[in-house]
């Protein structure tokens, strides 16, 4: 049973290319995940994955959260945030250790040196490590440790998978937070927070590749042996298939996208060949016919081009298709497409289901929570209090800070306030009081003006 961090009340932030989602959350008695409250607004600012417009972000941030305080009756000033983008790239990396005494148990500070001075790798200009996330460890030429504390051993070495991004995109997140008046309490990569939704625990350990087919953006993260083995970006999403329907079926942005959600198919042999869609046509023209059956192709051919990608990335992680018996589970708006699970079967080889974000959350959640676009937002809170747990953050003072400066900024406009208004007060009481500012200078201008001229003019 859970209660010390049963009371935390923590916030998590999605910011994605087509939506921006604020959650709430708390943990019950028993350590399940409560939703208190969601506000889902859509997002302007934001291509692929990254910031593109500060203003736009921060407005579509403030209404999120807004819509989250108002829906769960919480306050909240700090949030946990996801960061994607074609700019995430991953790396294999192995440290090494050598300790001074062998026959001490190895602890958990060992592990964290061993992180610490991944850290200390030079990156290319412009990049920073998000994560560092160890593997498999070797403890005195014993290869294949899952877990090394406790265990004696003079030399510890490991591999790690490493995950950066560029430090512009990461700041432009923070940046955008704090103008809407919030703290950041940790950054996570949104793949890994999707993954701690969706997958179950015996799925990452027979193998398995989570594909969060985004607005902008497909996320692939591929587990073995409950580790993550590879993780990677795919710069396209959702929004190439309204693209491809608006080019194909020559129609408008938001007919397009109202064809994708309501007819679209990504397997057209599902669907009949005599079926037609009305949309209204441009004004003073005819409406437009369109066959159910050449949306579908149109979707499904971009649809084989994002699985090529995915297949693409499994081998680049040294993976065959069968390797992965947990085969491919789909999350994220795009795994909202009709069919998109079936094309994934045939088109790869391998198993294939819909992953919904409602493994860990607690009984009586709402309906909507169980669609894969929340899947990312769970995620981000599984792993916000996964970071209180390891000690990695800590509520208690993160509020308090946050508190401090709320009320430091607060002082700070009061006390600008205050000087303005006594300036005012000054000047109109020197207006006021003055000893004939207006006649005397009147008086000077007069005096001026029927002066003799000058002789050397």
């Amino acid at each position: 049973m859970i209660t010390d961090t049963q009371n935390h009340i923590i916030a998590a932030l999605d910011i994605g290319t087509t939506k921006v989602c604020a959650l709430v959350g708390r943990r019950d008695e028993y350590g399940r995940l409560e939703i208190l409250g969601t506000g889902k607004v859509e997002s302007e600012g934001v291509m692929r994955g990254v910031v593109s417009n500060i203003e736009k972000t921060v407005r579509a941030i403030s209404e999120a959260c807004d819509l989250a305080r108002k829906a769960s009756g919480e306050n909240f000033d700090i949030v946990h945030v996801g960061i994607a983008g074609q700019h995430i790239k991953s790396l294999q990396h192995r440290g090494m250790l050598v300790r001074d005494n062998g026959h001490e148990e190895i602890s958990q500070r060992d592990i964290d040196r061993l992180i610490s001075d991944m850290h200390k790798l030079v990156l290319p200009p412009g990049d920073k490590i998000l994560h560092v996330i160890p593997q498999e460890y070797t403890v005195d030429m014993e290869q294949g440790v899952t877990d090394p504390i406790g265990m004696s051993g003079s030399r510890l070495e490991a591999n790690f998978h490493i995950i950066t991004g560029q430090i512009t995109a990461s700041n432009n997140i923070h940046r955008c937070v704090e103008r809407a008046g919030m703290e950041m309490a940790g950054v996570t990569l949104e793949p890994i927070a999707s993954a701690a939704s969706v997958l179950y625990s015996d799925e990452k350990k027979a193998g398995v590749a989570l594909v969060d087919i985004g607005g902008g953006t497909t996320d692939i993260t591929i587990f073995q042996d409950g580790i993550i083995r590879h993780t990677a970006v795919i710069p396209f999403g959702g929004n190439v298939f309204t693209k491809d329907i608006k080019a194909g079926c020559t129609v408008m942005d938001q007919h397009a996208e109202k064809l994708k959600v309501s007819y679209g198919s990504a397997l057209a042999s599902e669907v009949f060949e005599n079926r037609l869609i009305v949309i209204p046509g441009l004004r003073g023209r005819d409406p437009k016919e369109i066959s159910e059956k050449n949306l579908a192709l149109i979707i499904q051919a971009r649809a084989e081009e994002i699985l090529d990608h995915v297949m693409w990335e499994v081998r680049r992680a040294g993976f065959d298709g069968q390797e992965l018996i947990g085969g491919i589970v789909l999350t994220g708006g795009g795994a909202l497409m009709r069919d998109i699970d079936k094309l994934t079967e045939l088109h790869t080889g391998m198993p294939a289901r819909v992953g919904t974000p409602i493994e860990h959350l607690a009984h009586g959640y709402q309906e909507k929570l169980t669609s894969p676009i929340y899947a990312t937002g769970v995620g981000l809170l599984l792993q916000g209090f996964a970071d209180i747990d390891a000690g990695k953050v800590n509520p208690a003072v993160a509020r308090k800070k946050a508190k401090q400066e709320a009320v430091k900024a607060q002082a700070e406009a009061k006390a600008k306030e205050e000087a303005r208004t006594q300036e005012q007060a000054e000047e109109q009481e020197a207006v006021a009081t003055g000893p004939g500012w207006f006649d005397n200078a009147f008086k000077k201008t007069k005096e001026w003006f029927e002066a003799e001229p000058d002789s050397d003019f």
